[in-house]
């Protein structure tokens, strides 16, 4: 349990919580937070990885064992092309100016999706943070960049019908425990892979192809905070709301 104040009508409260184990996060509204302020689209982006840092230094101190952020999705590459490449440079930005501050904090860093088609200097930045990270015992920032989760499950698909093929096991010996270890979220630990809680920032009420098969008993939350202004006091909002739900996992 985790304890934290915050301010409400000018009063301290403090509340024991429950702290979700896995949090996920779809982090959306960076475009139209910059374009409420007559910023280009790409500055949204930039204040949306400031807003990572906050979070993940909150979720960090609450205890939270994995963080799944959305930063780019299969489909996000229909976007203009300068707003595509301006995304992909930022774990070039994120190694020098925030990795430093997450290595000190104990944070493990690591990727999942389908990296081949990234850039170069991005495949580089977030192996190199991998890299720096990798004995760090702390919580788990995991992105998922150029992630489909339909494309997650045809993948895996494919990848135990070739071992089908090789003879390493039976049709029949397909479980749950077996997909799972074949998706991009199997270099997790196995207690940690599916989500307890998924945000949903900037008012959209839909997950977006975003982690199918491990949010399928995830409570969901939603708010009509852009992702750049979303801050520890939202992440407490979003941990109080989830103390809320009685998980019942198909049972009374």
């Amino acid at each position: 349990m985790f304890t934290f104040g915050f301010n409400k009508k000018k009063e301290k409260i403090r509340a024991a919580l429950e702290v979700p184990k896995h949090i996920a996060i779809i982090m959306d509204g960076n475009g139209r937070w910059a374009k409420k302020r007559l910023q280009p689209r790409v500055m949204g982006h930039k204040a949306g990885m400031d807003a990572l840092q906050i979070v993940t230094k909150a979720a960090s101190d609450m205890g939270v064992r994995v963080l799944t952020v959305y930063a780019f999705s299969t489909e996000n590459w229909t976007r203009p092309e300068k707003e595509v490449k301006f995304i992909m440079n930022l774990p070039v930005e994120f190694y020098d100016k925030y990795v430093p501050e997450l290595h000190a904090n104990n944070v493990k860093i690591q990727m999942i999706g389908d990296h081949c088609r990234l850039p170069e200097a991005t495949k580089d930045a977030l192996f190199k943070a991998e890299e720096k990270t990798k004995h760090n015992t702390g919580l788990i920032l995991n992105f998922a960049l150029n992630y489909g989760g339909r494309d997650e499950l045809a993948q895996a698909m494919r990848m135990i019908a070739q071992d089908i093929l090789d003879a390493k096991f039976n049709p029949g010996d397909i479980d749950e425990k077996v997909i799972a270890d074949y998706l991009y979220t199997g270099v997790l630990p196995a207690k940690y892979r599916d989500p307890d809680l998924v945000i949903r920032t900037s008012g959209e009420l839909r997950l977006s192809n975003f982690l199918p098969w491990q949010t399928a008993y995830s409570e969901l939350y939603f708010t009509d905070i852009a992702w750049p202004d979303f801050d520890e006091k939202a992440l407490q909002a979003a941990i109080l709301e989830y103390n809320r739900r009685h998980r019942r996992f198909g049972g009374i």
